[in-house]
């Protein structure tokens, strides 16, 4: 009868013998391979069904953001369920929730026409009321390559891009995913000049 303990050692020199082989023929980790304790990109997502006729504003503003940002991430909801950035149209002026909000959080959006009907472009109004639901503040009064400097960019103003300031700062907010998150703010920002 053989051993327990030839058992236990030919086991422990096979495991070695394999992880040798394969950090030998391992190929080494490229530079942009998430590094140990970061975390993946937080996912929110929004519903817009109440939004009519902004879809298209909507959907330019979500590319901006996710295109600047990568620790978060804008998805929108799949009819019937639950979204964490309830966007609306409305008649009045632009209005968002203070954020950052948190995943089964909840912000509202208000897309208001009464800005369109003064000449503001509707693509930088919608990427703008989404960075409030991100955690930016208004940066009023501020030029045109402020996003969050809202209306004082002038109805010209059509820049809907996170300069390299707003874009740090949702980094930052997202930056450990949902570790480093503090409940959102809860104000309604009005974004009448």
């Amino acid at each position: 009868m053989l051993d327990s303990r030839w058992f236990k050692a030919a086991g422990v020199a096979a495991a070695i013998t394999l992880a040798t082989a394969t950090a030998s023929h391992a190929a080494p980790v490229p530079a942009s391979t998430a590094v140990e304790g970061t975390a993946a990109a937080v996912t929110l997502r929004y519903d817009d069904s109440r939004a009519g006729g902004w879809e298209a504003a909507i959907a330019a503003g979500v590319a901006s953001w996710n295109a600047n940002v990568a620790n978060v991430k804008l998805v929108e909801a799949a009819p019937g369920t639950r979204a964490e950035i309830q966007i609306v149209a409305t008649s009045g002026w632009p209005q968002a929730t203070l954020g950052p909000v948190r995943p089964g959080g909840l912000v509202r959006v208000e897309l208001g026409s009464q800005a369109v009907a003064q000449g503001y472009d509707k693509t930088r109004i919608a990427a703008h009321e989404l960075g409030h639901s991100l955690g930016l503040p208004d940066t009023k009064p501020g030029p045109c390559s402020q996003l969050m400097s809202g209306s004082t960019g002038g109805t010209s103003c059509t820049n809907a891009v996170p300069n390299a300031v707003e874009r740090s700062r949702v980094e930052s907010a997202y930056a450990r995913g949902l570790a480093s998150l503090t409940p959102t703010d809860g104000r309604m920002l009005v974004d009448a000049p």
